[in-house]
């Protein structure tokens, strides 16, 4: 008996009141979470200013939450949807505050870049005052420096428009004096061409029965062949002979010659284009060189004064014959004597 009413006294207990403590107790922690979760979006409101849109709606929900929690206590399926859905609003809105916080970051960056741009335009701003300050008292300074200029070049213009009236009558002068100097000049060359005339005469008379000496224009010109050997710079007998008949007549035109005309006798030496042979010599040109010096030693040993002696070396490069025939060699080959003024 006494086991039966204990099992009819486990039968009738009655559980609802637990049940109902127990969701009392689970609304009243969702109520303090979402009391919790309400003050949250309050702070959260004011730190992130421009998402109110965002947050009305976020509070929209939670009225509708509180509504619907209100209207159905023990939907809890609906509830965790709710609150995974305000979860995931909160991570939006988490992530929108990240955003902003870059945007921040980078309009801070921005801020401090234009700062030091700031910076360097007022420094070259106050260079660039500098600079101007310092231009301006370089213009005053030369705007002096051109007064006093302007006033040496009135002084100058004044010495020059004297020299001026002076310099005419120099140039009058100079003129005269030019006129007479080229007269005089005039004449010498005239006297020069007379003893030349003379002296080309002189040698005619001597030299007049020698088929291979000539006149060309103002020169006499010797064959090669009629004062050396091939290749060789001394003068042959023969060679010496006609130089001292040449050195006889130079000193008998010499006397006629006044001393205020200073003439020389050039002997200038040529060769061929036959490229010279010769260890002695390097080129045609030393050839043509010494040969012309053998030539003044040999009037200088007849008398002729060295003052009055000139030598020259042509080489090849001054031909009267063109061509490489064997006569345009013998042509070429030659020494030239000319009476000139120094």
């Amino acid at each position: 008996m006494a086991f039966s009413r204990r099992s009819s006294r486990r039968e009738n207990v009655n559980f609802w009141p637990g049940f109902i403590d127990a969701l009392s107790t689970i609304l009243l922690v969702f109520i303090f979470l979402l009391t919790v979760f309400m003050f949250a979006q309050f702070f959260l409101s004011q730190e992130i200013s421009g998402r109110d849109s965002v947050l009305d709606r976020l509070k929209g929900q939670l009225s509708e939450l509180t509504q619907m929690l209100a209207l159905e206590k023990g939907n809890s399926a609906s509830l965790t949807d709710t609150i995974a859905s305000l979860s995931q609003n909160l991570a939006d809105s988490e992530s929108e505050k990240s955003r902003l916080s870059g945007l921040l970051s980078a309009y801070d960056a921005e801020k401090n870049q234009a700062g030091s741009a700031i910076t360097v335009l007022n420094d070259k701003l106050a260079a660039e005052t500098r600079i101007r300050s310092e231009a301006l008292a370089q213009v005053e300074l030369l705007n002096l420096q051109i007064a006093s200029l302007r006033r040496q070049i009135a002084s100058v213009s004044a010495v020059l428009d004297t020299a001026e009236a002076k310099d005419q009558q120099n140039q009058v002068q100079i003129a005269n004096l030019g006129r007479r100097l080229n007269l005089a000049l005039a004449q010498k060359v005239q006297q020069l061409s007379k003893y030349r005339s003379n002296f080309f005469g002189r040698l005619r008379e001597i030299l007049a029965k020698r088929s291979d000496v000539k006149i060309v224009g103002d020169r006499f010109v010797f064959q090669s062949e009629v004062l050396f050997l091939k290749g060789q710079v001394e003068i042959n007998e023969l060679g010496v002979v006609e130089l001292q008949k040449i050195a006889e007549a130079i000193l008998e035109i010499s006397t006629e010659i006044p001393d205020d005309i200073n003439w020389v006798l050039r002997v200038d030496g040529h060769t061929d284009s036959t490229p010279i042979k010769s260890s002695a010599y390097a080129s045609n040109w030393e050839l043509s060189a010494a040969r012309a010096i053998s030539v003044v030693r040999t009037l200088i040993e007849a008398g002729v004064p060295p003052r009055r002696l000139m030598a020259a070396g042509f080489g090849e490069h001054h031909p009267l014959a063109e061509g490489e025939s064997d006569e345009a060699k013998e042509i070429n080959r030659r020494i030239e004597l000319k009476l000139t003024e120094k």
